[in-house]
């Protein structure tokens, strides 16, 4: 099996699997998110395991957490875990890894699934409080400053209307062609289609848009009514449509 570009295993490409460890019992416990994210920052122990007998004759196992992975300040975390077992357990489970050289690697079977709970005494329930403090916290609040922050700065020109400037500046600097050359260059046009926007018609010509407006009144009406509004077509006398 081989990894596909959602990081799954593909079935289909075959893979070398190590099963030297495939007997090797383990536990799979589930444990709590805050306990999680202290596992994943820890670079060496993260705790020990104490096996002791509870009140009820049976073994109890508790699991005490490194006071080193504690951050300053950090008093409200639960240090000391107990392991409750899963009743009933009867499914086939195994730890599958990937090697360095791209194959797989069986870690064992799971002999045993636990949950990972912290003891409900006073130092949980001051975990509890304090989360549950952390959670109302107002998201935005109003608050007193000594000196004016400069975080934001008034802008006298922005980014796009930089660029609206530039590309009038570089319209107005196109050189006018001869209104002769450019009458020829709409006669073409209006050989395609009959009604042209000026927007088309300034795309078409390259032509100022000051320049253009004279060369398209002398040969040109200008439409103020639907259907085709704000549209030019040629005058009457310009014309050469089909009979249709």
């Amino acid at each position: 099996m081989a990894d596909n570009k959602d990081g799954i295993l593909d079935p289909h490409i075959p893979r070398v699997v190590e099963s030297q460890l495939a007997s090797k019992g383990v536990w799979l416990v589930k444990v709590p998110k805050y306990l999680a994210e202290k596992m994943k920052s820890a670079s060496g122990e993260i705790g020990k395991i104490k096996t002791t007998m509870g009140s009820a004759g049976k073994p109890e196992v508790l699991f005490c957490l490194n006071e080193n992975l504690k951050s300053s300040g950090d008093e409200t975390t639960p240090t000391t875990h107990r392991f409750i077992m899963s009743a009933g357990f009867s499914q086939n489970l195994t730890v599958l890894t990937e090697t360095d050289n791209g194959g797989l690697a069986l870690e064992g079977k799971v002999i045993q699934r636990m949950e990972c709970r912290p003891h409900g005494d006073q130092h949980y329930m001051k975990y509890k409080k304090h989360q549950v403090e952390e959670s109302n916290k107002p998201k935005r609040y109003v608050m007193q400053i000594d000196k004016p922050v400069n975080t934001y700065k008034p802008v006298s020109n922005h980014a796009h209307l930089a660029e609206h400037e530039a590309k009038k500046k570089a319209d107005g600097k196109r050189s006018r062609d001869d209104a002769e050359k450019v009458k020829e260059v709409l006669f073409k046009a209006f050989e395609r289609h009959q009604y042209y926007t000026l927007r088309d018609l300034h795309n078409l010509t390259k032509q100022p848009v000051a320049h253009l407006k004279e060369v398209l009144h002398s040969i040109c009406v200008y439409n103020k009514k639907a259907p085709h509004k704000n549209m030019y077509e040629l005058k009457p006398e310009y014309r050469h449509y089909g009979a249709e």
